[in-house]
């Protein structure tokens, strides 16, 4: 499809402010044109080019036209064991679903989960993912999620991660990484980019730590380490990465709710952004709400889904989370920041997605409101971050190309859902524990 016109909706600009009855005009995968009807006139001679080429219209009547969402930290290899940890802490979770299932993920259960988990995603409305896997027990294990991420369409960082079982053998740790990158990665990787997922600092040894973060920027990779959440270091996981001199803006940390007062400081100094987990954080009580902190040092916060272990696997659950944990400080118009523009910040990739504007990636998200639940609507920010849920996600767009429309998933796997529940299965039979069901 060479270009579209989406006609007539009410387009949210995260940036400030809603355009109702605009039209949003995209050409292959860019964003060309956004028209509010008020200022039609004659069209400029880039966007005559393209209507004239053809184009197939999307009517937009009764629908808000947003960003697609940025989920900037979801474990989707986990989506075969959704709802099996709901109401374990923190070490509970670890002890359930790292070291008795982890160990037990083939590389075609990786594979049927990340396919699953990623097709929710672009259900949800959520076009861009940070995919932390750190169930890459083979190399081969690396191979299946990268291939389910590229078969469902869906833009994502691959956080190439340890498992977080077993003893971790450095030689491969270090070698595996660069291998992928060479076989899985040699050119810019299209929707799919490679990052690293690293167990440092607050896992790892310090000589680890800096061996991992240079081989990052050694293959020119994001990081994404889990700092600040009760863990060994982990509040003053920055403090440390400043002493070892590893600081810089190409980190996108996690969580973060018990970092110091200097952490903060010198995470907003050193640049990079933070994935909050808002849901998954009060649930396992990872500590207190930390996204007014980090705002209020000028860091980009994105939010994150993290587990469906333990909660729904959709960002308008955990907009709604992160208004009640950080309360007062988020307002709706903040929130729905943290799920577009604000997280493709924290992930580096603002230049590119996150908002409706011309020249970014045509990333968007069609919502019917000519329901119950979502109508009257007299404030459309409001609305999405209140009342929308995944029901309301009519029409989804990566890179202009159509991943749902009319409610239904353009293209799925016939078989993704029977793999799943196949995978889970034999996961269960395999590991000490069964799954709930």
């Amino acid at each position: 499809m060479s270009s579209l016109l989406i006609k007539g909706g009410t387009v949210v600009e995260t940036w400030g402010g809603t355009a109702a009855g605009a039209d949003v005009l995209i050409d292959h995968d860019t964003i060309v044109a956004v028209i509010p009807h008020e200022e039609h006139g004659p069209p400029t001679d880039a966007v005559e080019s393209v209507i004239q080429r053809g184009t197939e219209i999307i009517d937009a009547t009764d629908m808000i036209v947003l960003p697609g969402m940025v989920d900037t930290h979801r474990h989707t290899w986990q989506t075969v064991l959704r709802a099996s940890a709901p109401d374990s802490d923190l070490n509970g979770y670890i002890e359930l679903v790292h070291h008795r299932y982890g160990p037990h993920f083939s590389p075609e259960d990786v594979y049927a989960s990340t396919l699953l988990g990623a097709l929710e995603c672009l259900s949800a409305g959520i076009t861009t993912l940070f995919d932390w896997c750190h169930v890459l027990n083979t190399p081969t294990h690396a191979d299946a999620a990268v291939a389910a991420l590229r078969d469902a369409g869906i833009r994502a960082q691959f956080g190439y991660g340890s498992p977080a079982f077993g003893t971790q053998d450095r030689g491969r740790w270090i070698e595996d990484p660069r291998q992928v990158r060479d076989r899985l990665f040699p050119t810019d990787g299209g929707l799919v980019t490679m990052a690293l997922a690293p167990r440092g600092p607050s896992f790892s040894t310090r000589e680890q730590t800096i061996a991992d973060y240079r081989l990052a920027r050694d293959l020119g990779i994001r990081i994404s380490p889990h700092v600040g959440h009760g863990i060994p270091d982990g509040r003053r996981a920055v403090e440390i990465l400043h002493e070892l001199d590893l600081l810089g803006p190409d980190i996108t940390y996690v969580h973060g709710n018990q970092l110091t007062d200097r952490s903060v400081q010198l995470l907003a100094d050193s640049g990079g952004g933070v994935a909050v987990a808002p849901a998954v954080e009060a649930r396992m009580g990872h500590g207190p709400d930390p996204i007014g902190r980090l705002r209020a040092h000028g860091i980009p916060v994105g939010l994150g889904v993290d587990v469906v272990t333990s909660v729904p696997g959709d960002l308008f659950s955990v907009m709604r989370a992160a208004l009640i944990t950080a309360h007062p400080n988020l307002t709706t118009p903040t929130a729905l920041r943290l799920a577009t523009i604000e997280g493709a910040a924290a992930l580096g990739m603002a230049d590119r997605v996150g908002s409706i504007e011309p020249g970014k990636q045509a990333d968007i998200v069609l919502l019917r409101t000519d329901t119950p639940g979502m109508a009257p609507v007299l404030d459309p920010v409001a609305t999405v971050v209140t009342s929308a849920d995944t029901s309301a996600v009519d029409t989804v767009l990566v890179a202009g190309a159509l991943r749902k429309r009319g409610g239904r998933l353009v293209a799925a796997s016939s078989t993704a859902l029977a793999d799943a529940r196949a995978s889970a299965e034999r996961v269960s039979r395999t590991s000490t524990v069964k799954l709930p069901g």
